[in-house]
């Protein structure tokens, strides 16, 4: 595929057909870079959750969905489990976005994307434990250092990894070396 002349690029431009090209690989990218993340963390929770503590990949979705029910949220089967499945996919997809629109204006976050994916997990943890969580109607629990939060912790930096390069490697704008 040739790359568009100077007329098919101005057409495209006063069409606004570059624009919705450039939008639709913007989305695209998000909801990829999204989709890959939650499944990364959602699979890694039902391996390590199922592994350290014996809990099923039900009652790990249905802890997602307290934010929304609380504890009520345990008795809700398989209802919850959905509406915990698909908000943990949206909180990552909305992730992924402010992602990609942070790296549309800094560089450095596609040039250095291992570096910065790391600090934007550890920042997506910072902000899903100590603010987001809290605000929902997941029911408190005093914050300790066991195998369950530094599981929770350690899983961050590797889901923003997987955005950062996929932002990186997939958005409309992206870098070509």
């Amino acid at each position: 595929m040739s790359s568009p002349t100077v007329k098919e690029r101005a057409l495209g431009n006063l069409t606004g057909t570059s624009a919705m090209n450039h939008s639709a690989s913007a989305l695209r990218t998000v909801l990829l870079a999204g989709c890959v993340a939650a499944t990364i963390d959602i699979v890694f929770a039902f391996v390590f959750f199922g592994w350290t503590l014996g809990i099923t990949p039900v009652r790990v979705l249905q802890s997602v969905a307290t934010g929304w029910y609380g504890r009520a949220s345990f008795e809700g089967g398989l209802t919850t489990a959905a509406v915990g499945l698909v908000s943990h996919y949206f909180i990552l997809i909305v992730a992924a976005w402010f992602y990609y629109l942070a790296s549309r204006r800094l560089s450095l976050l596609n040039r250095a994307p291992l570096v910065s994916g790391i600090a934007f997990g550890v920042a997506v943890y910072i902000a899903m434990t100590f603010v987001i969580v809290p605000l929902s109607a997941t029911p408190a629990r005093a914050l300790t250092l066991s195998i369950v939060s530094a599981g929770q912790f350690l899983i961050h930096p590797v889901i923003g990894i997987a955005i950062a390069m996929i932002v990186r490697n997939r958005g409309p704008d992206r870098v070509r070396d």
